[in-house]
């Protein structure tokens, strides 16, 4: 199967209730491993990588991998920009065949926002591609960006921006967190608030350290993506620290590629089967 569209994802997603974790990626061995996973899973989801993380390859190259990657599957895969920094990395995004993309603009004042998304949604909707915008800002450590103030998403704005930017998809920030180092406390409350008002689905960022019943409660409430970095991550470094540890003369490369391999694949099987197990 080849990299599915972002809308005919989630379509498929709303047909079988499931919920989407988006993985992110950063090179091949972790690509192939989300691939993996997912297929081994029988459950659909997401490629992602971020901006931050295109300094070490470029969108052409994560595509093509990623495409050789779901080339067996018959689980709907599909391709994510995470974290899109400017409209620059959206159109190469694009133009390199990813089938989804996200533009975050939430750093910058609302009326800022609207317009630097709206951009990204009238580029991408030319093509049939979804656009996700974020709304409110996430505490913790989002690659090398840490942001010590946490701004929920204001239920009030919603309709306006979903409205006026045309996306297809709103990230809010309801007490998630990015990173490992703080507590995620989602206020389901809020959530559902934010649910009743939005005309689109919902993501949660920061999906590592979320308990699986406070997912499967969300899903109740417009959850249709959730996003996991850090716990694929940790992984993948797990896999050469313990090595080194255990003999400061490893060299074998490959081997350690391998493995690691099987280790991320293995967690993005156990969290897909998780959030979906309800």
């Amino acid at each position: 199967m080849k990299l599915v569209n972002g809308f005919d994802l989630m379509d498929y997603a709303k047909k079988y209730h499931h919920v989407l974790p988006a993985f992110n990626t950063t090179n091949l061995e972790m690509t192939y491993a989300i691939a993996r996973g997912l297929m081994e899973a029988n459950l659909p989801g997401y490629i992602q990588i971020s901006s931050n993380n295109l300094r070490l390859s470029n969108p052409r190259i994560i595509s093509l991998i990623a495409q050789d990657a779901v080339k067996t599957s018959e689980t709907p895969i599909a391709l994510h920009l995470d974290h899109g920094k400017s409209f620059e990395d959206v159109k190469a995004c694009v133009d390199a065949g990813f089938t989804s993309i996200m533009i975050d603009a939430s750093h910058l004042p609302f009326e800022e926002n609207v317009k630097e998304c709206r951009r990204a949604v009238e580029y991408c909707h030319f093509y049939g591609i979804p656009v996700e915008a974020e709304l409110g800002a996430l505490q913790g450590k989002e690659e090398d960006v840490v942001n010590e103030a946490e701004c929920k998403t204001d239920p009030d704005m919603v309709a306006d921006f979903v409205e006026r930017t045309g996306c297809d998809l709103l990230a809010v920030s309801v007490g998630n967190v990015h990173g490992l180092c703080l507590n995620p406390k989602i206020d389901i409350p809020l959530l559902t608030r934010i649910d009743e008002i939005s005309s689109v689905p919902l993501v949660l960022h920061g999906g590592s350290g979320i308990p699986k019943e406070v997912i499967w409660e969300a899903k109740k409430h417009g959850l249709i993506k959730i996003n996991y970095g850090s716990d694929l991550r940790k992984e993948y470094i797990r896999t050469f620290g313990e090595a080194y540890e255990a003999n400061h003369n490893e060299h074998d490369v490959i081997h350690l590629s391998v493995e690691s391999v099987d280790n991320v694949s293995r967690k993005a099987k156990e969290l897909v089967t998780m959030i979906n197990e309800n």
